[in-house]
């Protein structure tokens, strides 16, 4: 069997409708898969006006607005009209990407036709609850995706941080590498623009402190705006620039010193510039599983700050690349901030080593690794060896054994 035997039914909360770091790297697998010669069916929710030209056969399953985060969608069934779509293509391999009812509705599919099923895991959602005053429910939500995650063949996170933590949390018994590559033509020094900085008000001689991405709490967003501060009364002279947009910009921008610049979304070669034209990229985030945004800044040639967390570890080599700091610790993200603002030698040997580190992250290899995998997984099946061990009981919260 090789990959032109693959038939692979990919479903997804989100496949184009919100651009995310997931669902690119999700669409770039796909481009690389009917590249490669497979069959590939994507089942997610559609809106009127997405956000991105998609790649692939999209089938629409009924989905409502997330309450509280009416951008995503939130599948609800699958209908018998998709059930018969499923049935048609006939899938040798289902690849899962969000552990929601659309995500549960495919494994079962899966196991009640005994095809081989993965997924592939793009944040932490068991973090999520602490930024939204429920951290009391994080053990629950764990428990939860554990019980899903169990009933996979196999799954795969984009580092190995990553997958070091789920082995921890015990999430699977076969958990792999689907890494993330950078396009670095595009996130490269070279689309550095002082012009584009003059435009938002920012001097050539002014060290910019950027952060990129979407402006939602589990972002880390309090924990920048915190460290601003600090940088601000310890005399720390730099301006602010913000990249990208989401519903807690309001916020944000209450939040930060009046002088901060607010670019709005920027999208492909847009991106690339903006990225290149900050000094230093601050990434409080401990949601990341891999960080896409900090392997971009790295390619653009800025150092980066971020949180000492999964993804990130797996990215920035400390007093190389740039800094690792612990989660939340406010006072240690401005000393690292300062000193790279303070330092034009510093922050430009960083830019520069984190340009060559770039240099291991290409998309078609990471995308050929999962797909040997999808390879391995189906000869396993063939030889009646399956994903979890029979009678592994996943312990709740609060229980002996958990």
């Amino acid at each position: 069997m090789d990959v032109t035997d693959l038939r692979v039914a990919l479903f997804s909360g989100n496949y184009n409708y919100v651009r995310d770091g997931a669902n690119q790297a999700l669409n770039r697998l796909v481009e690389y898969l009917l590249r490669k010669g497979a069959a590939v069916r994507i089942y997610s929710p559609k809106v009127s006006q997405p956000a991105f030209d998609h790649v692939g056969d999209l089938i629409g399953v009924p989905a409502i607005p997330l309450p509280g985060r009416a951008e995503y969608r939130a599948p609800i069934l699958l209908t018998p009209g998709v059930k018969k779509d499923i049935h048609r293509f006939k899938p040798n391999i289902i690849h899962v990407a969000s552990p929601e009812v659309l995500g549960h509705a495919a494994v079962r599919h899966a196991r009640k036709n005994k095809l081989p099923v993965v997924a592939s895991v793009h944040t932490r959602f068991e973090t999520y609850p602490r930024y939204y005053g429920f951290a009391f429910l994080e053990g629950l939500v764990e428990a939860g995706l554990r019980r899903f995650y169990r009933r996979c063949d196999a799954i795969f996170a984009p580092s190995e941080s990553m997958a070091q933590l789920l082995r921890e949390q015990r999430m699977n018994f076969d958990v792999g590498i689907w890494s993330r590559g950078v396009e670095r033509d595009i996130f490269s020094p070279e689309r550095r623009d002082l012009d584009w900085r003059r435009g938002l008000g920012i001097a050539d001689d002014e060290v910019a402190v950027g952060y990129i991405g979407r402006l939602v709490m589990e972002k880390g967003l309090d924990v920048f705006a915190d460290t601003i501060d600090q940088l601000v009364r310890r005399g720390v002279k730099h301006r602010v620039l913000i990249v990208g947009d989401g519903p807690a910009r309001e916020w944000f921008e209450k939040r930060l010193p009046d002088d901060a610049v607010f670019a709005g979304f920027q999208g492909g070669k847009d991106l690339g510039r903006a990225a290149a034209s900050m000094d230093v990229l601050f990434n409080p985030s401990v949601t990341e599983t891999f960080g896409n945004v900090t392997l971009e800044a790295m390619s653009a040639g800025i150092p980066v700050v971020a949180a000492d967390a999964t993804g990130s570890q797996s990215l920035v080599e400390p007093g190389i690349t740039g800094e690792l700091v612990r989660p939340g610790a406010i006072h240690f993200f401005a000393d690292a901030l300062g000193r790279y603002v303070q330092n034009d030698e510093l922050r430009h040997s960083a830019g520069h080593a984190g340009r060559i580190a770039s240099r291991a992250y290409e998309w078609d290899k990471v995308n050929q690794a999962l797909v040997d995998q999808y390879l391995r997984i189906e000869r396993q099946r063939q030889r009646g060896i399956a994903g979890t061990p029979p009678m592994q009981r996943v312990p709740w919260p609060g229980s002996r054994r958990s």
